[in-house]
């Protein structure tokens, strides 16, 4: 984030605002240079939108998945399609809804055919925005869905069915891995598994 925009905010007084409306002010701003990015290859390769995320800027609790599918690119929203209602279920499930969390994507816009992100793409993508959306937001617990999230976060090659529900401890939060919630689609026999992890989550962020 631009040390001399923030002054500048501070400045003129918005340091007064609540958190969230202040926050919402830095992430409009973090957003409107890049609302036809073309920063990575995904911005040439036929993508509709830019899906930035939603939800609470001053949220405790962070999702952070693998790429916006094509409900999304269509609608600029993240995870509204199958995967998107069914990690919207499972959060109401537990009392908290889509709007006192905060959603996004290691890439914010949707790779051709839903194909994997490259490294390159997600690596650009992520110092672009996704880092200083983190900065700005400051969530207690980022909770990762899939492998290519917190690959993407710890810069490193995971195994997801070995790292998912363990608590990585990271400087001034928690990174919480869990199955994406398009695996569980495919994979019915693992949604207790996630409901578990996605409660953990919640009780951590919120310390239930």
């Amino acid at each position: 984030m631009n040390q001399i925009f923030i002054h500048h905010l501070f400045f003129y007084g918005l340091h007064s605002m609540d958190p969230q409306s202040y926050k919402k002010t830095l992430l409009d701003t973090l957003y409107a240079p890049y609302v036809h990015c073309v920063a990575c290859p995904l911005g040439t390769l036929g993508r509709n939108s830019v899906v930035f995320g939603e939800g609470n800027p001053d949220a405790r609790l962070m999702f952070i998945g693998e790429g916006p599918g094509a409900d999304e690119d269509m609608q600029n929203r993240p995870f509204i399609g199958r995967s998107g209602r069914l990690l919207t279920a499972t959060l109401e499930k537990f009392n908290i809804s889509r709007k006192e969390v905060y959603i996004t994507n290691i890439v914010k816009c949707r790779p051709p055919n839903n194909r994997k992100p490259t490294e390159q793409e997600s690596t650009i993508c992520k110092n672009i925005l996704l880092l200083n959306q983190i900065k700005i937001i400051r969530p207690t617990v980022i909770c990762t869905l899939g492998s290519s999230a917190l690959a993407g976060l710890l810069q490193k090659e995971v195994k997801i069915t070995q790292m998912r529900g363990i608590p990585i401890p990271a400087k001034t939060l928690v990174i919480f891995p869990t199955y994406h919630p398009a695996y569980i689609l495919r994979n019915a026999r693992e949604l207790n598994t996630f409901c578990d992890d996605i409660d953990t989550a919640i009780k951590l962020a919120y310390k239930k």
